[in-house]
């Protein structure tokens, strides 16, 4: 169960907005909300101020003292007060500001925002990027124009600030948005225990679970106690709403997909997957090193950078060819070349030089099907046999439409120990979440092809032997993690 609280320093600072028994003052958060064993109790703070020893400030901390989620952070709060050079300078902001109309050197605006929302749609974008470094409900900017414009201070800012009715309209909408649990009956408050983000981009093409496999997890979750809920790369101003973050779309670093593992993670969320994960699985170049330097076998691998003809030629005596190619940050077959002749090589890699300074060279292993082993938590949970297209090498064949091979799905016994083993001893490198090793058996040899965080999950495929249990396998995973990180709150 989850009780909300709005906590206000003067029960008038609400007297705009729609009333509600979740609005209190500090003195009754100081005074009467402490710790509950049974209940998760989460803050926002609205406060009229947020310095240093004031009540805005002490509310976030003793909130998170008393293992509340609070929002915005005692960490935020010490960040607004820096409002230094080097914390203004926000990654993405200079490309959006030089969009906003030329002004005079010297000349200043400003204007407020609500968690990341604005009245003018001009500055809606800038808003967005600095509630997602300074993520707190009210937040007036001030930009000032030399050369170009730039940040001049963020402070947070009160409701009483919020006089015009237009923006009073506008935060109570984004408000309920924010916290829309809140308004709902208690009854419904108290279906389940836990709150369960799933992170999905229904435009993605090919989602690493379709619509099936993700009712299916819903169906699993709410069976455990878990309450689920779709959000989208818009929703990330509503994460600390939930207890565990569950990445459904493609993850990549340079995404959303990563702020959103780690922003979960800076508000001691439970996420599937981490964003050390991420960052580990992703990149091809760093699991080749890391799976060489702990002697887990693969093909034979040069990473190249920006080789010659010498260079090339010296990789073919080495690894022979066919070789293949691959971007660092490749996936589902895509940025992967197969070089049959030495032209196709040296084509091949001034091609894919173009989007990444390093190449990933590998021996070629054909093999009727690539083993997919599903490891969660160090334990292998599925084991799949992913087919090659027909007449192709790989398991996909993207053209003007992208096809796949065959598959089947094993019980976990079925798969040769030698496969199992190495899966698991490779997916302890990275982690104890969830991936997929795929690997490749040719006789004797078994090798390690990758290591994918936030692996396939599809209705039919991966679920072909236990059904429905893999769905709750896995939520049953999740709702571990939580009761653990409950326990460890309230210590």
């Amino acid at each position: 169960m989850t009780t909300f609280y709005v906590v206000v320093d003067k029960p008038g600072d609400w007297q705009p907005y729609y009333p509600s028994q979740d609005v209190i003052t500090f003195d009754d958060y100081l005074n009467k909300v402490g710790v509950n064993r049974k209940s998760r109790i989460r803050i926002i703070n609205l406060c009229r101020s947020y310095r240093y020893l004031g009540t805005g400030y002490y509310c976030s901390l003793l909130a998170e003292a008393r293992g509340h989620h609070v929002f915005p952070s005692a960490a935020t709060i010490n960040e607004l007060g820096k409002n230094s050079k080097a914390s203004l300078y926000l990654e993405n902001a200079d490309k959006i500001l030089q969009k906003l109309p030329s002004a005079n050197n010297g000349d200043t605006l400003s204007f407020n925002c609500w968690f990341g929302e604005v009245l003018n749609d001009n500055y809606s974008r800038i808003a967005q990027v600095i509630f997602e470094h300074f993520p707190a409900p009210l937040l007036e900017v001030q930009l000032q124009y030399k050369s170009g414009w730039q940040i001049k201070q963020v402070n947070p800012v009160s409701l009483k600030s919020l006089t015009d009715p237009d923006e009073q309209e506008a935060f109570a909408n984004t408000f309920e948005k924010f916290s829309r649990k809140m308004w709902r009956k208690p009854k419904a408050r108290k279906s389940y225990r836990y709150d369960l983000a799933i992170l999905v981009d229904p435009k993605e093409d090919m989602p690493p679970s379709d619509k099936k496999a993700l009712k299916l997890f819903e169906k699993a979750a709410n069976e455990l106690g878990i309450s689920t809920e779709y959000i989208t790369r818009k929703d990330y101003m509503r994460l600390p709403e939930y207890d565990a973050l569950f990445i459904r779309e493609t993850t990549a670093v340079d995404n959303h997909t990563y702020r959103f593992a780690k922003k979960a993670e800076a508000e001691d969320m439970v996420v599937i997957d981490d964003p050390v994960s991420i960052l580990r699985c992703t990149n091809k170049i760093y699991l080749a090193d890391l799976l060489k330097n702990h002697s887990i076998s693969t093909p034979k691998t040069v990473v190249l950078n920006q080789p010659d003809s010498e260079e090339l030629q010296e990789l073919v005596n080495e690894i022979g060819l066919p070789i293949v190619l691959k971007i660092p940050d490749g996936s589902f077959s895509r940025g992967i070349i197969k070089a049959e002749t030495f032209a196709e090589l040296e084509d091949g890699v001034k091609l894919l030089l173009k989007e990444s300074s390093l190449l990933l060279a590998q021996e070629f292993l054909y093999t009727d099907y690539d083993w997919r082993i599903g490891i969660l938590n160090n334990k292998p949970i599925y084991a799949c046999r992913y087919y090659m297209v027909r007449n192709h090498w790989q398991i996909y064949k993207h053209g003007s439409t992208t096809k796949s091979g065959g598959f089947d799905t094993l019980p976990t016994f079925e798969a040769p120990k030698a496969v199992l083993d190495i899966a698991t001893r490779a997916s302890q490198l990275i982690g104890s979440g969830f991936y997929g090793v795929d690997i490749k058996q040719s006789g004797d040899r078994v090798v390690v092809i990758e290591i994918n965080d936030n692996p396939s999950i599809e209705s039919g495929v991966e679920d072909g032997y236990l059904g429905e249990q893999l769905y709750t396998e896995i939520m049953n995973e999740f709702l571990r993690r939580m009761e653990a990180r409950g326990r460890k709150n309230i210590q």
